[in-house]
């Protein structure tokens, strides 16, 4: 075979190089197989269900076991599955509803009944939500950092209520109580959205120049502006925060910052919380998959409460069923009967003196 010579070779160079380093250049070209809005924005609306068996941090005894087999994750789900029939089965038809098998034993709390935290394990068999850092659990906590766990913060006496429900505080007053007890914030809607035992639910609706995300859980509208304007002062602090958006390629990125101190950093369980929101920076990331997957990724920033961020990519599917409204206080019969009984042992501590 003969060989081309040397001068047809750098012409090769000569044309080919700079395309190819001017292709390495360019941004990916978007992708067609996702729905688009009319100003070419891939298409995050409608509603979204982020239910799933796959827990939020690794369980210490997978260790070393990031994913799941297939056989092994069969057996989870069938497991599970199992787990609901027998309970379904044991339950008094007359009180099906209240039925022994739920949260708090001594007076037959939530069960199967009210509890909705998905069937299957998310798509790659992953053993934890965190991908980050790779052991998959939420990193240390800065030492002397406040913790709450199932009531408020350790020191009662100058501790606000944080994000979770407050099952052993005092009944003095509805100020004593937690957030999602007195139906003030939700306990999976964040930010940051992790999947809870029931409501793991949202609808997203968007705009050129706007996202607005309605959780089930609690009725609460987060509305982020993608219009580049400036974050609030400071010194205005939010339930939610203050979120800002911006499209990077086709994920959408909302960075949250103006949390209030009256809500925990972040809350690994519906009765744990740790640090205060006053010094977190919550990172979102939205890229829709394809017609039927959203991908949701968080992560979280705060130096002052963990030793280092954390991050975690919850799949969302895609729903036909609406958001119901959570009408939390009017049938918060719970936190009434709190009060009530606070109010009747103060009266026979009076009747004994």
């Amino acid at each position: 075979m003969s060989r081309l010579p040397a001068s047809v070779f750098a012409l090769f160079a000569a044309v080919l190089l700079p395309v190819m380093t001017l292709a390495q250049a360019l941004p990916p070209k978007p992708s067609s197989t996702i729905p688009r809005t009319p100003d070419g924005k891939p298409d995050l609306q409608g509603f979204w269900d982020f239910r799933t068996l796959t827990p939020l941090e690794r369980p210490t005894s997978l260790a070393n076991k990031p994913f799941l087999t297939e056989e092994e994750a069969k057996t989870l789900q069938e497991q599970n599955a199992d787990r609901r029939a027998r309970a379904a089965a044991a339950a008094d038809p007359r009180d099906s509803p209240r039925a022994p098998g739920g949260g708090g034993q001594a007076v037959g709390a939530y069960n199967d009944f009210w509890i909705d935290s998905g069937s299957n394990v998310v798509g790659d068999r992953r053993t934890s939500l965190i991908v980050d850092p790779p052991d998959g659990r939420v990193p240390a906590t800065v030492p002397g950092v406040p913790r709450q766990a199932g009531s408020l913060m350790e020191d009662l006496a100058a501790a606000p209520p944080i994000r979770v429900l407050a099952t052993g505080a005092r009944g003095d007053g509805p100020e004593n109580r937690g957030l999602s007890e007195r139906c003030l914030v939700g306990f999976n809607s964040g930010p940051p959205m992790v999947p809870s035992g029931y409501n793991n639910h949202i609808q997203i609706v968007q705009t050129p120049n706007h996202v607005a995300i309605l959780n089930e859980m609690n009725h609460d509208v987060r509305i982020v502006p993608l219009d580049s304007r400036a974050p609030l002062p400071s010194s205005m602090r939010q339930w939610a925060g203050v979120s800002r958006g911006r499209w990077e390629g086709d994920t959408l990125v909302v960075k949250t910052t103006n949390f209030t101190d009256k809500t925990a950093s972040f809350s690994p369980s519906v009765a744990t919380a740790v640090g205060t929101g006053a010094t977190l920076t919550l990172t979102e990331r939205f890229r829709r998959v394809d017609d039927a997957t959203l991908h949701y990724e968080f992560t979280v920033e705060d130096p002052a409460t963990f030793t280092q961020p954390f991050t975690a990519l919850v799949p969302m599917q895609k729903s036909e069923q609406p958001v119901f409204e959570y009408a939390c206080h009017e049938g918060n019969i719970g936190l009434m009967n709190i009060l009530r009984g606070a109010r009747a042992e103060e009266a026979g501590r009076e009747g004994r003196r």
